[in-house]
């Protein structure tokens, strides 16, 4: 299968969808990204695949050819893979123009005779810039190998798959200004209820003093220096420093009180910072 995806928020989008599936999606990545055999084997370690673009150098082109061929080679074996359809990154809410690797990608699969089936899937998130968002991920109706797509050139192929895909993606992709805010809080405030935030007020309270250091330390450090990749960014360093944040407190605390119930707060600091997140204000202008 080929995931055929919209692509708003960097590296975060296949994390995300990464997560949905039992087995291992290869994903798709910009190719100078993969700069040198370090970095390289890091990537692909992560399942990951180089796809190189025009500004990226006209002699990496080549090296396409290289990546479609491992692509299909696990279409054969019944794998999953993820290509991000527009071809780049941007933090908004809006579809915006295809490019033809998608369609290329599946026309060269199934002219190999290879059954491969597309997936399109809408990534929306309800913010870009503030952590603890509401994220609805849209998937379309599969595309299948048919007539259509084996008669006429290849030109005329790669048009009708990009009409096709972009019609379903217009559907599952919301396409809302950056400042309609009534407009953001229809399509992705959740509502609460009422005995969870009773329950959860307090902890909430500490878990916003107790982790908001942290995180605007982090803020401050990255805030200005990537605009489209901060909200990926952001997540990656939580998620490696966040442990020994909380891992710290706890062995302050173990050591001021030499009480081994401290041990606690390995499970409780997380717990409060959960609760914050799911008090705390959905929608931002």
């Amino acid at each position: 299968m080929l995931i055929a995806a919209n692509h708003p928020n960097s590296f975060l989008d296949a994390i995300i969808i990464s997560t949905l599936f039992r087995n291992p999606v290869y994903s798709l990545a910009r190719g100078d990204a993969f700069a040198g055999k370090f970095f390289t084997k890091i990537l692909k370690s992560f399942n990951m695949l180089p796809v190189y673009r025009v500004s990226e150098g006209v002699e990496n082109l080549g090296h396409n050819y290289t990546t479609f061929d491992a692509c299909k080679k696990l279409f054969e074996e019944n794998k999953t893979v993820l290509i991000f359809s527009e071809g780049s990154c941007t933090n908004e809410w809006k579809l915006r123009p295809l490019k033809k690797g998608t369609a290329r990608l599946a026309l060269s699969a199934w002219q190999n005779n290879i059954e491969l089936k597309v997936l399109p899937l809408g990534i929306n998130y309800s913010s870009f810039r503030f952590y603890g968002k509401n994220l609805f991920l849209n998937f379309g109706n599969i595309i299948a190998k048919k007539e259509a797509f084996t008669k006429g050139t290849d030109g005329k192929i790669i048009n009708q798959f990009n009409e096709e895909l972009n019609s379903q993606l217009q559907q599952l992709v919301f396409e809302i200004d950056k400042d309609d805010y009534q407009k953001l809080e229809s399509h992705f405030y959740i509502k609460q209820p009422l005995l969870k935030k009773i329950f959860l007020f307090i902890p909430a309270i500490i878990g916003f003093t107790i982790n908001a250091p942290f995180y605007f330390i982090i803020h401050l450090i990255i805030k200005d220096r990537a605009i489209d990749h901060y909200d990926s960014i952001m997540t990656g360093l939580l998620f490696l420093f966040y442990p020994l944040y909380v891992l710290a407190i706890t062995l302050i605390v173990l050591f001021a009180t030499g009480s081994s119930y401290s041990l606690l707060l390995l499970i409780l600091i997380p717990f409060t910072a959960w609760s914050y997140l799911q008090l705390k204000r959905q929608i931002r202008k």
